[in-house]
């Protein structure tokens, strides 16, 4: 199956977060509704990750394998969580806190939506402006986790440590260190976002903390339909900024690909904006995707940056990390140049690479495995 993103859409109530989950979903499944908390169970969907790489290896598989047909088309893929609406008061059970709270705590990323827009007949439930809203939800995850660290660190193993009533665990004093310097900063009103930890040992550790602001996070301005052409020209926003009209989006999830290509060519957009944010939440998160490609089917799998081969070939199958040999690798655009894998070998494009080996974004690779 490989690794699935998952993504939880969150913002206060009624800025647009499940017409934007509509439109990722190209039909209306989220209840859209004029009026605080129309979601209550999360929604759940899977979009796939846009990559025209996909397309252009198929056909060169399908011209050197002199097949009739393509063969399939195998995305990576994201799963979109559409979450009820935050209110203050949230890290209190405040409005539907509680569920929100541990609905988020489930997602390995956040995309904000931010109400950017103005109109009258659109309730605006405890929205005042973007940075007022983000202070809100800020504050809602770092109260909640503040709660959240005073239980982690009153654990048995840490206030040992502690009190200095046993040796101390050098790697017990790394986790309580860590602990206490995210509850500092919380306390200090720091916005944490993603948190880079280099020990090795302590990364699985901390990747199961129930935290909240730790957890990567892609603000959405969500602009009205007349807008949103200048405010994408005119950039300059933050690496995890993006700008969306969430109903234009919806309204463009009706039309087909051609409609589609066409509306936005009038606007003098290239990509929608769900494409550009599927492409902006795997940016956030530091993930990429690398690529197989044969008769069965043309694949994109998604993995961690720094990933190593071994690792890589174990998000197709847990037995292929244990049986990793070697790795027959190629870039993609090398391929696609020499027009076939025959014509790669020729040329001595491919190369052997080992257990060491960081795999690349666009990398095409053939495992041997043992049986």
């Amino acid at each position: 199956m490989g690794f699935v993103l998952k993504v939880g859409i969150v913002g206060l109530p009624n800025v647009g977060k499940s017409t934007l989950f509509n439109a990722l979903l190209k039909k209306r499944v989220a209840l859209s509704a004029n009026y605080p908390f129309a979601t209550i169970e999360p929604n759940i969907g899977v979009v796939a990750v846009p990559d025209q790489r996909l397309n252009e290896l198929a056909e060169l598989v399908k011209t050197e394998e002199h097949m009739e047909n393509l063969p399939p088309l195998v995305p990576a893929v994201v799963e979109f969580v559409d979450i009820a609406g935050l209110v203050k008061g949230a890290h209190q059970g405040a409005g539907l806190g509680n569920q929100f709270l541990s609905h988020i705590r489930e997602v390995d990323a956040i995309i904000h939506v931010l109400r950017d827009f103005q109109d009258e007949n659109v309730i605006s439930e405890g929205s005042e402006n973007p940075d007022a809203d983000k202070l809100t939800i800020e504050t809602e995850l770092g109260l909640a986790d503040l709660q959240t660290l005073e239980k982690l660190v009153a654990a048995p193993s840490f206030t040992k440590v502690s009190a200095g009533k046993q040796e101390k665990d050098p790697l017990e004093q790394q986790k309580l260190d860590i602990l206490n310097k995210i509850k500092e900063n919380l306390e200090a009103g720091k916005v944490l976002g993603h948190y880079e930890i280099g020990d090795e040992r302590l990364k699985l550790w901390f990747g199961s903390l129930p935290l909240l602001t730790t957890k990567p996070i892609l603000y959405v301005y969500n602009v009205s339909e007349s807008e949103y052409k200048e405010r994408v020209d005119e950039g300059a926003l933050n690496e995890n900024e993006i700008v969306i009209s969430a109903k234009l989006e919806e309204e463009l999830a009706d039309y087909s690909e051609e409609e589609r290509k066409e509306y936005l060519h009038q606007l003098g957009i290239e990509q929608t904006g769900l494409e550009r944010l599927v492409v902006k939440a795997y940016q956030v998160l530091g993930l990429i995707s690398y690529l197989t490609a044969g008769k069965k089917e043309v694949r994109a799998w998604t993995i961690k940056k720094g990933t190593r081969t071994p690792q890589a070939a174990g998000v197709i199958h847990t037995d292929f990390e244990k049986g990793f040999i070697r790795a027959q690798v190629i870039e993609y655009e090398k391929l696609i140049e020499a027009g076939s894998y025959a014509r790669a070998k020729q040329l001595g494009l491919m190369r052997t690479e080992g257990k060491e080996y960081e795999v690349k974004d666009g990398d095409v690779i053939e495992f041997l495995i043992s049986s």
